[in-house]
């Protein structure tokens, strides 16, 4: 079946399925279970009413249930044991406790991609959210400034590993003689350097190398909502600011800033979350060599190459534990503001 048709059929399925169960579902509650009729027909509504909330939201439960809940149970079960293979070939899984976690942190190689993900943590939202609010503090004092944004937002439309395989072409090394296609080695050479570098290899600065594909990608991101927040901010503190004599920068830092400190503290948390879950671009650029490892490519390593169902899962609890406190800290926030 050709993919255009049978994504078509998947649509229609999937809609029609949904709109199929709330209608029926919804007939069934009211004609078979709390029929509006007879005696009873006021303490039927009301039981109606009370039920019918929660018909609409089970296929939503349903799914967080299936997709989130039990993935997360049965990831904790398997860190809990070891997959044994029997001679016929199946496999059983035994009950080792913490074992999996002790080996784990047993290994240099989780310290050394705990390591990262921290220096990750601390480099990539600060650089990505500072330089999104300074593109959106800039487009918005110039004319053209929507075309600058639109520039500065086009690398959130390329995929990780798209904007890896870029990256990867910037940071290429040939050998001293050949034309280089690597744009750094380009003007390293140009300014006088001895022979090409092999970024990618350098020891602790690669790390950053491999970071600034991330902050290139979430720089448009924190731009644009920023940018929404700046325009947010009443003009007449701006005024008001400007009839006290102060400057441009007193204006930015002392006005604006405070005023957007909550919509900056969003967008640092966001880009949080997705450095802690980030594996894309260190596995097309450098699979982990060269000391860049980190805990999702530490993760696949060991659950698809190794076959460490144990450890792997072992070290997915330990992502899910660092990712919590802070969507919960989102939810918090969020609905505080809603009050």
């Amino acid at each position: 079946m050709h993919p255009a048709l049978q994504g078509l059929i998947t649509i229609i399925v999937g809609v029609g399925g949904c709109v199929g169960y709330f209608y029926f579902s919804n007939m069934f509650l009211d004609k078979v279970v709390f029929p509006a009729k007879g005696k009873n027909i006021g303490r039927n509504i009301n039981r109606a009413n009370i039920v019918r909330p929660w018909l609409f939201l089970f296929p939503a439960l349903f799914a967080l249930g299936l997709y989130l809940a039990y993935p997360v149970v049965e990831t904790l079960r398997l860190s809990l044991t070891e997959r044994e293979t029997l001679p016929d070939g199946t496999s059983v899984f035994n009950w080792v406790g913490l074992d999996n976690y002790r080996q784990m942190f047993g290994e240099s190689k989780f310290w050394e991609a705990m390591g990262n993900n921290m220096l990750w943590l601390l480099f990539v939202p600060a650089a990505a959210t500072a330089f999104g609010l300074l593109a959106a503090q800039l487009t918005d004092r110039i004319k053209w400034g929507n075309l600058a944004k639109s520039l500065i937002f086009m690398p959130m439309a390329i995929s990780f590993v798209g904007a890896a395989v870029i990256f990867k072409l910037v940071y290429d090394a040939r050998p001293l003689g050949q034309e280089q296609i690597g744009i750094l080695n380009a003007l390293y050479l140009q300014l006088g350097g001895d022979s090409p570098i092999v970024w990618l290899t350098v020891p602790f600065w690669n790390n950053f190398f491999l970071m600034a594909v991330l902050v290139w990608i979430q720089t448009g991101f924190a731009m644009v909502i920023l940018s929404a927040a700046i325009r947010g901010i009443p003009e007449e503190t701006i005024e008001a600011a400007v009839i006290d004599g102060a400057g441009p920068f007193q204006i930015f830092f002392k006005i604006k800033v405070p005023q957007i400190m909550g919509t900056i503290v969003v967008v640092w948390t966001t880009i949080t979350l997705v450095v802690l879950k980030i594996f894309d671009i260190v596995f097309a650029m450098t699979n982990g060599q060269w000391e860049t490892q980190v805990l999702a490519n530490y993760m696949f390593d060991k659950l698809f190459r190794a076959n460490d169902w144990g450890v792997g899962s072992a070290s997915a609890i330990v992502i899910m534990l660092l990712v919590s406190p802070i969507l919960i800290w989102n939810v918090y926030n969020a609905r505080k503001e809603m009050r």
